[in-house]
């Protein structure tokens, strides 16, 4: 993460160039593009699902809530499935009181699964929850496709995002902590062999190889542990990195802002709006993985730093959370964080329990929260009267066409802490360099120029303010006690 330099927001019409354009058009260049027959007579099973674009079906259990709540559960698993690039055929809810431990749906919705999947000629079903093993060959060899859990389809979707090393490393720990418990062989694997293959012999075995063996599927867990403690140990030097940095910011007397909420919310687009960062703004699920730092600068000209975040998601994978606990660890260290929520979802106020629940693991529950609604552009009268008397303290802000913005810095300003020392100094005029670093990392409450020199009456850290003993005005008793 670096920090840079503040830049001035941009004007309306420059917004374009803040979107990262080049990035997204980047990204666009790879989708897959539907329509184009991709089948040969002769490719195997793991060459054809490559090739061709995925048409899915998409299957939830309702255990508990309205039928609301589970119209809309599906309806985000369709939007996921989109961002991943699948097209979406149809969407089966299933009222159970739990979700059946051998098949999902329970045996006989099973049946009626298959037959759409026949019928719409689907080759893959997305299940709106985290499938075990057993319950995802199961579901395989009833249905005839392939299946995939809503796990695995965030985690596809932060494969395709990722663009740091970091991020990189975060994503592809998460998703072999996510394969090891679910390989499993298929046909003959099971019974070929690195080593030896008993006494028998047998397949792998002969002359000088005879012995215990190992099996190719023991040969890949233990491949992907040593690749997991591998990776663990590389997202624990980056994670020293981070520290060090925030080690800086933080002897420098930096506040730090976060900027968290749901993904798709426009944390980005609001970073955009209130440094002119440029980062990348798309309308899909998850569309910035990696963390941003941008500095920033009050109306009295202190100093912060604001990061945009991952974005959240309901029942977000426990090993995205770990994997990213790193990054996320921004959030926990910050002093301020702003939650962002979409003003137009149908269900702000599960988006929010469902940021405060991620929040919470990674100790970020206690912190001050300036809640932001944003879109206001797009939502309707109704929805905003409603949740402005359900959080009166929230701002209300578009980063689309700027409005509020210059409410939300206010808001922000607000909320910042300030420095615990307030002293009178009188600074020559050849020690500009410490006018400038009072305005950065202190707080100016009052400037006179006097002939011997510069008066200012500021608001600074303890470690400042005995740096400035030296120039302390004479009988200030703030001083004189701080010393």
């Amino acid at each position: 993460m670096r920090d840079q330099e503040t830049h001035t927001p941009y004007s309306d019409d420059d917004l374009d160039a803040t979107t990262g354009e080049y990035e997204l058009s980047e990204r666009q260049a790879l989708r897959r593009v539907p329509g184009l027959s991709t089948e040969l007579t002769d490719v195997t099973e793991v060459e054809y699902r490559q090739l061709r674009l995925e048409r899915v079906v998409l299957v939830g259990v309702w255990t508990e809530g309205t039928q609301q709540d589970a119209d809309n559960s599906l309806t985000e698993l369709a939007a996921l499935a989109e961002t991943a690039g699948s097209q979406v055929l149809e969407g089966l809810v299933q009222r159970r009181g739990r979700p059946d431990p051998a098949t999902y749906v329970g045996r006989g919705k099973v049946d009626d699964l298959g037959a759409v999947v026949l019928s719409t000629g689907a080759d893959t079903v997305i299940c709106d929850g985290e499938l075990s093993p057993s319950q995802l060959r199961n579901l395989e060899q009833r249905t005839k496709v392939k299946v995939v859990d809503r796990t695995a389809l965030i985690l596809d979707i932060f494969a395709q995002h990722a663009k740091s090393r970091e991020g990189k490393a975060q994503v592809e720990l998460a998703q072999l902590e996510y394969l090891l418990p679910r390989l499993r062989g298929w046909g003959e694997t099971l019974s070929r062999q690195t080593g030896g293959s008993g006494r028998g012999g047998g397949a792998g075995g002969g002359v000088g190889l005879r012995g215990p063996g190992e099996t190719k599927l023991e040969t890949d867990r233990r491949r992907i542990r040593h690749r997991i403690a591998r990776l663990r140990r590389e997202i624990k030097a980056m994670k020293t990195v981070r520290q060090t940095k925030r080690a800086r910011r933080s002897r420098n007397a930096v506040p730090a802002v976060a900027i968290a909420g749901y993904t798709n919310a426009g944390k980005s687009s609001l970073l955009n709006r209130l440094t002119g960062a440029g980062v990348l703004v798309e309308n899909a699920l998850f569309a910035t993985l990696d963390p941003t730092t941008r500095r920033a600068t009050t109306s009295d000209g202190r100093l912060y730093t604001l990061s945009d975040t991952v974005g959240f998601v309901r029942h977000l994978p426990h090993q995205i959370v770990e994997a990213f606990r790193s990054t996320l660890e921004e959030v926990a260290q910050a002093d301020l964080v702003v939650h962002v929520v979409d003003g137009t979802h149908p269900d702000p106020e599960e988006q929010v329990r469902a940021v405060h629940e991620v929040l919470s693991e990674v100790g970020a529950d206690r912190l001050p929260e300036l809640l932001v609604v944003n879109k206001t552009d797009a939502a309707d009268e109704e929805s905003l009267l409603r949740l402005k008397r359900l959080w009166p303290d929230a701002v209300f802000v578009s980063a689309h066409n700027g409005r509020g913005i210059d409410g939300l810095r206010e808001a922000i300003e607000q909320r910042l802490p300030r420095p615990a020392v307030e002293v009178r100094v009188v600074l020559p005029y050849d020690r500009g360099d410490l006018v400038a670093r009072l305005h950065r990392q202190g707080e100016v409450l009052g400037t006179v120029h006097l002939p011997e020199g510069t008066s200012l009456h500021v608001r600074v850290s303890e470690a400042l303010a005995a740096e400035l003993t030296p120039f302390v005005a004479v009988g200030d008793p703030a001083v004189a006690g701080s010393r």
